[in-house]
């Protein structure tokens, strides 16, 4: 007898042993040091930003925002794959316990992002609100908890229908009904808040309803989603190792080619197009590369001291040169790059001068950044040490990597 609360505790386990796999590789040293020094750079600098903070700043709005999201983003962790379209549509009728414990470990693992944005918000609540108790704060949050739970059974239940366009609409006015319940709760207008959680409720009264009308599971639509989210997670920790279920994705970007693809006709330029053109048209490298530039950019531009400043410059040359490495294990999989009638010792000469072609690039911008703000000694440090601490490093930590 088919016994679904049992595979579903199987294919927990075997998803739990994966995932944490990947992790160990993702946290490793490098990463937790970064991390640790981007904690620690915020949290005083959000400190020292709290003292003067306006009066009039908008609190209620912002949290309302951030924590109206946070609740409408509630996907559903089914574990499905692509042979349960086969072999699992027949006991549709006995899923029951296995989509349950499905909902409660999608609420489970989504209870950290709730903990970090609690945590990031409680200092401004209380500057914002110093009348108020720490009480009035953890009801706040325990509403969250109480919307999250609410969004994610409405986003399950939406599921059943395949109409992309109703179900983006629905997910569109849930999330502005979340904002404003939020905000109305932040602000203090227990009334108005109150209305508009009815008005929630009454939408979420009648997912059910639309939900209860579907013919059935949407078999695919479920290892699509579920599929998706993977294939993300594999992207993240194929920075870091090798990930052979990771699925590539390939864009067109030919205005980008044609930029970067001006290369002489001849075998020794063999590599360098090659990963020029994976750089510019992989889904993974180019999108990384610059977000690390913008967020390092507004990083140096916020930052008051010009010192921090240079180490959060340097301390990005390195998060991006770390990252775009792995570009040379890209075509691992590839059989036919061996049949390249060309040398293989240029495929390391190749990545290593993408390398320093990407992280001086980078390091100009952020030296043109310290030039906007005047900061003209940060302009000189930056940009001189940028290239210098980028030759360093590709050549004494990258080159023994790239074997």
């Amino acid at each position: 007898m088919f016994d679904s609360h049992d595979f579903y505790k199987k294919r927990l386990s075997v998803h739990i042993k994966e995932t944490s796999r990947y992790l160990k590789y993702i946290f490793n040293g490098h990463i937790a040091v970064a991390m640790l020094f981007f904690i620690s750079a915020l949290a005083y600098y959000y400190q020292q930003w709290l003292v003067g903070l306006p009066e009039d700043f908008p609190t209620a709005g912002i949290m309302g925002v951030a924590l109206g999201l946070l609740v409408s983003y509630s996907p559903v962790r089914t574990l499905l794959k692509e042979p349960d379209l086969v072999f699992l549509i027949a006991a549709e009728t006995k899923m029951h316990a296995y989509f349950r414990n499905a909902l409660l470990y999608s609420f489970v693992i989504q209870l950290y992002l709730v903990l970090l944005v609690a945590a990031a918000f409680g200092p401004l609540y209380f500057a914002s609100f110093p009348d108020r108790s720490g009480q009035m704060y953890l009801l706040s949050i325990a509403i969250v908890l109480v919307f999250k739970a609410g969004n994610l059974i409405a986003n399950w239940w939406m599921l059943r229908v395949r109409e992309p366009g109703t179900r983006r609409l629905d997910l569109a006015v849930r999330t502005v009904l979340n904002v404003v319940v939020f905000y109305f709760i932040i602000s203090g207008n227990m009334l108005m808040a109150g209305i508009t959680s009815v008005m929630f409720a009454l939408l979420f009264l009648y997912v059910l309803n639309v939900s209860r009308k579907q013919a059935g599971i949407v078999w695919d639509l479920l290892v699509e989603k579920d599929q998706n989210r993977m294939q993300t997670f594999y992207r993240i920790a194929n920075m870091f190792a090798d990930v052979p279920h990771l699925k590539n994705r390939v864009k067109k970007r030919q205005w980008l080619v044609s930029l970067v693809s001006n290369l002489s006709v001849d075998k020794k330029n063999t590599f360098d197009y090659l990963y020029r053109i994976t750089f510019i048209r992989s889904g993974d490298y180019l999108g990384m590369y610059v977000r690390l530039i913008v967020i390092g950019g507004l990083f140096i531009y916020y930052i008051p001291n010009v010192w921090m400043k240079i180490i959060f410059a340097v301390l990005f040359l390195y998060l991006s040169c770390f990252q775009m490495m792995t570009i040379y294990q890209h075509h691992r999989t590839n059989i036919w790059l061996d049949i390249y009638p060309v040398e293989t010792k240029p495929k390391q000469q190749a990545v290593t001068k993408l390398l320093y072609q990407l992280s001086i690039g980078q390091a100009v911008i952020f030296s043109l950044v310290f030039l906007f703000t005047q900061a003209y000694i940060g302009f000189a440090i930056t940009l001189l040490g940028g290239i210098l601490f980028n030759f360093l490093f590709i050549n004494g930590y990258v080159k023994a990597k790239l074997v």
